[in-house]
C-alpha cells in the first residue's frame, strides 16, 4: 500500500475530482475514491483525513484550476465589461462542450451538499463569494470608466451576474442548447450598457 507521499498527488487529486464530480458528495464513498485515485483507504486518510477533507482540497484544486484562473486571465487581459462578457462566454462553450453535463462541481456542491453540511457549505460559499467580487471589481471599474449606465450598482449587480452564472451552470446540466444560454445571459450583459 502507498504510503503518505508516495503517490502522485496531483493524479490523485483530479482523480478525486472526477469521482466527486460525476457521482456527487454523498454518493461517493472512501473506497471509491481510494480506488480512482490509485491509493489504499488508510494511504488516504493519512492523506488527507476524512472525506469531508478530501473534498475541501479537491474544491480548492477545482477553483484554482477553473474559476481563479479564468478570473486571473480575464482581468488581467480585458477590459472590465469586456472581462464580464468573456467569463459568462466561457461557461457557456465550456457547459456546451461537456457531453456527460456534469455542470460546475462547486454549483453542484451549492446545491447538492452546502444544505446538509455546514462546514462545507461555507467552503463552497467563499468560492462563489470570489466570483461575485470579480463581477463587482470589473462593474466599479466599469463605471468609473463611465462606461456602465449612471446610476449602475456594482454589488447588486455583481450579485445578479452570480444568480445568471448558478443558473447557466444548472440549465446546462439539463442539457440547454446555446440559444438558451445566451438568451439567460443576454438582459443581464445589457444592465452593463452597450459595447461600442
Amino acid at each position: 500500500m502507498a504510503r503518505l507521499k508516495e503517490f502522485d498527488e496531483d493524479r490523485a487529486l483530479d482523480a478525486a475530482i472526477d469521482c466527486f464530480w460525476s457521482r456527487g458528495y454523498e454518493a461517493t464513498s472512501v473506497r471509491d475514491l481510494a480506488r480512482e485515485m490509485g491509493i489504499g483507504g488508510a494511504s488516504l486518510y493519512n492523506a488527507y483525513g476524512d472525506k469531508r477533507s478530501l473534498f475541501a482540497r479537491v474544491l480548492e484544486r477545482y477553483a484554482n484550476g477553473t474559476t481563479r484562473e479564468r478570473i486571473a486571465r480575464l482581468e488581467a487581459s480585458h477590459p472590465p465589461r469586456e472581462a464580464i462578457r468573456a467569463f459568462l462566454a466561457e461557461v457557456i462553450d465550456r457547459s456546451l462542450k461537456d457531453p456527460d453535463c456534469k455542470g460546475c462541481l462547486l454549483v453542484n456542491s451549492a446545491i447538492d451538499v452546502a444544505p446538509h453540511d455546514a462546514e462545507l457549505g461555507r467552503v463552497v460559499a467563499a468560492y462563489l463569494e470570489e466570483i461575485r467580487a470579480f463581477f463587482q471589481r470589473m462593474v466599479e471599474a466599469a463605471n468609473q470608466a463611465g462606461e456602465t449606465p449612471r446610476g449602475t450598482d456594482a454589488h447588486a449587480l455583481s450579485l445578479h451576474l452570480l444568480g445568471v452564472l448558478m443558473g447557466l451552470r444548472v440549465l446546462a446540466r439539463t442539457g440547454a442548447r446555446r440559444r438558451t444560454l445566451e438568451a439567460v445571459v443576454r438582459p443581464a450583459l445589457e444592465l452593463l450598457g452597450r459595447s461600442h
